[in-house]
Formats: structure tokens, sequence, C-alpha cells
């Protein structure tokens, strides 16, 4: 990421028009226990030998590397830090793909832990709005932002049980040992972005899911 973001940071500067240049940053740079944490607020992260941490680390080191693009060549930088995103068109190894993908084959759907970790999600065409938001601010230049949306906070577990009843799926909920460095608790501090972008995410959770569901049910085969 440190490498990465440094390679399209050089090709920036060499351009004569750049009005804007937008990191993608992550929640996981606020290590562990996130709760409501502003964008200036330090966290604790995690040991070195754990790729979760690497991962982070990396990030925020992209971070601090961007913002030193805007304050010693004036590249018109802004980070963001999204939380928890999910949406028609999601792929990978995310809970809510996860966990929609088993219920509409009414397959177990797997509980790592016992389900407590709490999560915000915010569905994708909020997220869009956000960076569409920082694109047209210039009070935005300079500055990184929390994009989430804190009224989608939940459980895993009881995503899971959701998302069950929106499929009506005859999924079981299992329970398996965690295995790996999990997030107990994340939930995202917006007042920035409201009050410098006026962003205000739209899409509650259970409007949020059924679109993603829709949008599954046409594309995967159960």
């Amino acid at each position: 990421n440190m490498i990465g973001t440094y390679n399209v940071l050089e090709a920036a500067m060499t351009l004569n028009n750049i009005e804007r240049f937008i990191n993608f940053s992550t929640s996981e740079v606020y290590g562990q226990y996130a709760y409501k944490l502003q964008e200036n607020d330090t966290a604790s992260m995690g040991p070195v030998g754990e790729a979760r941490w690497t991962y982070a680390v990396s990030k925020l080191a992209a971070e601090h590397l961007a913002y030193s693009y805007y304050k010693e060549f004036g590249l018109p930088v802004v980070s963001i830090r999204p939380f928890n995103v999910y949406g028609p068109m999601q792929v990978g190894e995310g809970a809510v793909h996860v966990f929609i993908t088993r219920a509409l084959r009414n397959e177990d759907i797997e509980i790592h832990g016992d389900g407590d970790q709490i999560r915000s999600w915010c569905y994708i065409e909020d997220v869009v709005d956000a960076v569409m938001l920082c694109l047209e601010k210039e009070e935005a230049i300079g500055h990184v932002f929390n994009i989430g949306n804190p009224r989608g906070t939940i459980t895993i577990l009881s995503l899971a049980e959701k998302i069950v009843n929106i499929c009506k799926s005859k999924s079981k909920i299992v329970f398996v040992p965690k295995n790996y460095v999990d997030v107990e608790l994340r939930i995202p501090d917006i007042d920035k972005a409201k009050k410098i972008l006026g962003y205000k995410p739209k899409v509650d959770l259970d409007e949020g899911l059924r679109l993603t569901v829709e949008w599954y049910k046409k594309k995967i085969k159960v």
C-alpha cells in the first residue's frame, strides 16, 4: 500500500490539472477498538507479525505520505476511512457477501466466536455520495474523513439473523472457533464529515440489505 500510494502520488505530480487526489484508507487504522474515534485520535495497533495490523499500518503510513504531498507540494489530497461498506456488486470475503450467498443457497452460516463483534455497516451509495462531496468541496482538501453509517450498527450474529430473515432462508447459524485476529468494536464518528462535507448517510441497514439481496438473487446460482 505504501509503495503503491507513493507511485500514484508521484504520477499525480507530473500532471497539471489534478483537481483532487482521493486516498482510500481504512477504518482498520484505528486498531482493535474503534468506538466513535475522531480522525485525529490515536489508537492501539496489535503486535508485529499479525497480517491484519501490517495492512492497517501500511494504510496509515500511506495517509501520512499523502498528507505530506499536500503540505510540501500543494497536491489537493483528501483521505477517507470507510467503515464496513456493503452493497450490490460486492465481491470477496466480507460478512455481508458470505452471509447472503450462503443464505440464498440455504447453506449453514458460520459465525466465528460468539458473534458479539459489533460493526456499523454503510451502504455503497452513501460511500459514493461521500466521495463525490470530497471531490466537490474545496474545504475537504488536506483532511481525512471517517465515512460510515452509525445507524447501521449491529452485532455479527444479529446481522446473520437479519439476512436469513430477509432471504427467507432455511440456513442454520452455526458457531465455530475464531482462529484469527478480530476487531471487537467498530463504530464511526462522522461529525467531521457532516460539518465539512455536509455528509449524511441515507440508506438504513434493512433497506440496504434488501437491495443487496435482490441484486445477489439475480447474479448467483441458487
